[in-house]
């Protein structure tokens, strides 16, 4: 009897102790990983990678891929703040608009301190990535514009920029066409030429629309129109439309001025892109300054809109206008 007593007890105690054992065991492991938690952050590659206190800062000034290999949490970051801005546009030949300077989106900022990402009303909301690669289109500036003497050979757009879910487009062509006298729609709005019939009259051109297509906030301005002046039968082209502000109206012999770009802090310091080429002329007029942010002055070999700022070219007088500027896709996010 007392050999089966103690058997039971030591079993009871053995059971007893195992259960002990086995609760203590849980308790330990949700102590653990409760208190195993915090941020994480997004870890990925491509492009050139500069560091601003606790943000990464990735530029590509050509298409590639960015590459994310980790995201993180809500209180680490899981979200990337983008500037992404396309090719500008190439301006007319003879009496001719500025090109538009490509389009220009960007976030709010909120995902990656508190930086001035642009002017009232902030961009778009900021991106959530995953684990995966993103494609980058940069997009190219359009080739300049060639005629023979006394030629009107209108411009060419620039091309599209690419990240994610964001397609900033091509900024519109400056145009010289004697008959709709016209610019092109783009991300900003290439500038008009003026052309009457018969080399006089009062008409002016339009200047091509910007934000085309449309999006919210909106990516680019409108080209300015060309327009004649007060000394006869002479010429100013329209300035191109630029991220900040539209291009002017020409007023020969004077050509516009290119519409303004806008200036992000998104890598750290302020800088001022997608500029608008300035109006070409007429003989003996003055070209359109360039917009700020890279475009191109309008003139007699006229210049390119400046690279990786996606600004216009310059209208031409008679000779090579000035070619678009390439685009820029920044990325930027909280990697500590």
């Amino acid at each position: 009897m007392r050999d089966i007593k103690n058997k039971l007890t030591s079993g009871k105690n053995t059971k007893n102790i195992q259960t002990r054992k086995g609760k203590s065991f849980g308790y330990q492991v949700l102590g653990f990983g409760a208190g195993g938690g915090g941020p994480s952050f997004i870890c990925a590659s491509g492009g050139t990678v500069t560091t601003s206190g606790d943000f990464k800062i990735h530029t590509f000034t050509g298409s590639a891929t960015f590459t994310v290999n980790k995201v993180g949490n809500a209180s680490g970051s899981e979200t990337v703040d983008y500037l992404v801005i396309a090719g500008g546009a190439a301006g007319a030949t003879a009496n001719s608009g500025g090109g538009g300077a490509g389009g220009y989106r960007f976030s709010n900022g909120t995902a990656s301190g508190c930086y001035s990402a642009g002017p009232s009303p902030l961009g778009a909301a900021v991106l959530p990535v995953a684990a995966q690669g993103y494609p980058i289109t940069v997009g190219g500036g359009a080739s300049p514009t060639t005629a023979n003497p006394g030629n009107r050979v209108n411009g060419s757009n620039g091309s599209n920029s690419v990240f994610s879910s964001i397609t900033s487009a091509g900024g519109g062509a400056g145009s010289s066409n004697p008959s709709s006298r016209v610019g092109v729609a783009g991300g900003s709005g290439g500038g008009s030429g003026y052309t009457a019939p018969g080399g006089g009259g009062s008409g002016t051109g339009a200047g091509g629309a910007g934000n085309s297509p449309p999006v919210s906030p909106p990516q680019g301005f409108a080209g300015g129109g060309g327009g004649c002046g007060s000394l006869g039968p002479y010429f100013g082209g329209g300035g191109g439309g630029g991220a900040g502000v539209a291009g002017e109206n020409g007023v020969g012999p004077r050509g516009a001025a290119g519409g303004n770009g806008l200036a992000s802090s998104i890598n750290a310091s302020a800088v001022t892109r997608a500029g608008g080429g300035g109006g070409g002329i007429d003989f003996p007029g003055t070209g359109g300054a360039g917009g700020s942010g890279g475009g191109g002055p309008g003139g007699c070999n006229a210049p390119n809109g400046t690279a990786n700022t996606g600004s216009g070219g310059g209208g031409g007088r008679n000779q090579p206008s000035g070619g678009g500027g390439s685009g820029l896709v920044i990325i930027r996010y909280r990697f500590q």
